[in-house]
């Protein structure tokens, strides 16, 4: 039996599109928290490993390794905080005031960022973290009640909002990536904090369109929802919750160590312990036990439900297993990709080349912002009577944004020769899947839609199939090749982020959903953190390798490099292809 409770601050229940006015607002809101987002992220190993002399903008000169180092712990954490943000704004202070909290952490993070001192640098990242704890939850969940009503319209409403992350992606990578390349990297660092800033702005005074939605709720009676399963209750034994601390200890320690040891040579695990540090490093073992007690909570409390219950769940942790290799080939695109671009890409284009790619890029930039522009009328002409000061401050954000584009243009219209920034390629990825999502969208309604663990199994191996291409590009590369001294062609590249966003499109729709589908109310949390902690080793690991990627081209070549890229995503896809029918069973006909 449900509660209806009454407010008298309701929502407000204008549309746009057929949908709520309040879902183009988060479309903004998290539009320009992705724009700052991934536009530092594209800078961030560019900026650490350029050289200090001898370039028109010089980085720190980092090695690949430490830069690597820092960005796995940074990568790592950003999915490993939202559980903790989560869980505050839940009980403490609300959704609204979480997000404000978080796009004001990252705001004054992309600032420091912008200063560019070393301890600037660390506080801007801890900053973004914790930042993006705060925000990263609380979206969804604002989403999720505007629609609580209407969840007929709830899938068109993520929808929806998944194209504003992606329009955000896209112009904070080109943007942020092409100030920073062209003038220098603070410009880059700085426009992020800008635009996180007014997108901070913009939701604040929104509140009108909202109510009570994202408030703290009070004095409210427990609802039970009618289709929730009653299981029996698994109560946290003592062994339990000394687990859970103790193995999110370890996790946090080795995560941080990471770094510390590489770059200040600070050492918080011991650098031997059982073992030799000959044979295997300290903080590797202890990790190794820390992983070892974790999987021994989750399995223990798996194995106290019931048949049905214990085997739903075993499958989903099959394939939060599978999950870590998949991001760990995926988000090369912000470490060895990025390198790849920079010292082996032949970005400099001439005549009839040049012209066609400033055509293409013209497109490419100019179609998706009168589109985003257009939403931005719309939402305008609706709820400019309710939320005119919102309304003014995104308008503001969009003639800043028009200024940059239009600047861009003239820049490269009127440039002697054509050089494609490095940040250039990245954008590929949320063009594509703009592009071909509703393909995909097609395809998972059809009578010929796969299974999930298929589907996953797919993704995997079509991205897989993307380093591949480059492993057969770059073969003519010579074995410890100096950055610049050979360039191949731009295909190369193009393709495999083509192919890496048709895996992504395949098995996007696979991981979050199995959460619902196969774990029961009283263990969401638990696996929603296992999730995220999958992503997080995934982005550890990443961009562990994408720090070797030098090593590995030095010793042997750069197509080795991606050759081993390859294997652990194509192995990964048929391996869970061949589980496919034991995880069908272990679902229990759950679809």
């Amino acid at each position: 039996m449900s509660t209806e409770t009454v407010s008298f601050n309701a929502p407000d229940e204008s549309n746009i599109l057929g949908h709520r006015s309040g879902l183009f607002v988060l479309f903004f809101t998290e539009m320009w928290e992705r724009f700052s987002f991934y536009g530092m992220r594209v800078l961030l190993i560019n900026f650490l490993t350029m050289a200090i002399v001898g370039v028109d903008n010089p980085g720190w000169g980092w090695s690949v390794e430490n830069a690597g180092a820092l960005f796995g712990t940074y990568a790592g954490l950003l999915y490993l905080t939202p559980i903790v943000g989560g869980l505050i704004a839940d009980k403490l202070v609300g959704y609204r005031w979480a997000v404000v909290i978080g796009a004001s952490l990252m705001t004054l993070g992309h600032a420091c960022m912008a200063l560019d001192t070393e301890l600037s640098l660390y506080g801007g990242l801890a900053l973004l973290v914790i930042g993006t704890g705060f925000f990263k939850p609380t979206m969804t969940s604002i989403i999720s009640e505007l629609y609580k009503k209407m969840p007929e319209k709830k899938d068109g409403a993520y929808t929806i909002y998944y194209m504003g992350v992606n329009a955000g992606a896209f112009f904070g990578m080109m943007l942020c990536g092409y100030l920073a390349e062209k003038i220098g990297w603070s410009w880059g660092f700085g426009l992020a904090g800008i635009f996180m800033f007014l997108g901070t702005i913009q939701f604040w005074l929104s509140k009108p369109l909202f109510g009570y939605i994202g408030d703290i709720p009070k004095n409210l009676p427990a609802i039970v929802e009618e289709d929730e399963i009653n299981h029996k209750a698994n109560h946290f034994t003592l062994i339990d919750k000394i687990l859970i601390p103790v193995t999110a200890l370890i996790g946090l320690l080795y995560i941080l160590n990471d770094p510390l040891s590489k770059i200040a040579n600070i050492n918080i695990l011991p650098k031997e312990f059982i073992f030799d540090a000959d044979i295997i490093s300290g903080p590797l073992v202890i990790t190794c036990i820390g992983l070892v007690l974790f999987l021994y909570l989750v399995f223990s409390r798996i194995f106290r439900y019931e048949r049905v219950v214990r085997d739903r769940m075993i499958a989903f942790v099959i394939l939060a297993f599978f999950t870590v290799f998949f991001w760990m080939a995926f988000e090369q695109g912000a470490t060895s990709l990025v390198l790849f671009a920079r010292d082996f890409t032949q970005r400099e284009l001439f005549g009839a080349q040049a012209s066609i790619f400033f055509i293409v890029d013209t497109f490419l930039t100019v179609i998706p912002l009168i589109i985003v522009s257009w939403v931005l009328y719309l939402l305008y002409k609706q709820t400019h009577k309710k939320i005119l000061a919102s309304n003014l401050v995104l308008i503001f954000s969009f003639l800043i944004m028009w200024g940059i584009v239009a600047w861009k243009i003239n820049n490269e219209f009127t440039a002697e020769t054509t050089e494609v920034t490095t940040s250039w390629f990245s954008i590929l990825n949320s063009f594509f899947i703009i592009a071909f999502a509703s393909l995909f969208s097609k395809w998972w309604e059809s009578k010929y839609n796969p299974s999930g663990a298929i589907k996953f199994g797919l993704g995997l191996i079509v991205m897989g199939a993307g380093y591949a291409i480059l492993a057969f590009g770059t073969a003519d590369i010579p074995q410890g090749a100096e950055p610049g001294s050979v360039r191949v062609g731009m295909i190369w590249l193009i393709l495999a982020y083509l192919f890496h966003t048709l895996g992504e499109l395949c098995s996007s729709p696979v991981g979050l959903s199995f959460v619902s589908k196969l774990v029961p109310a009283r263990m969401i949390g638990l696996m929603f953190g296992m999730w995220y902690l999958a992503i997080a080793i995934g982005n550890k690991l990443a961009a562990t390798m994408g720090g070797m990627s030098e090593e590995i081209a030095n010793e042997y070549s750069m197509s080795t490099f991606f050759w081993i890229v390859t294997a652990f995503p194509v192995v990964s896809g048929v391996v869970i292809i061949l589980l496919n029918p034991m995880i069908k069973r272990l679902m229990h006909g759950v679809k």
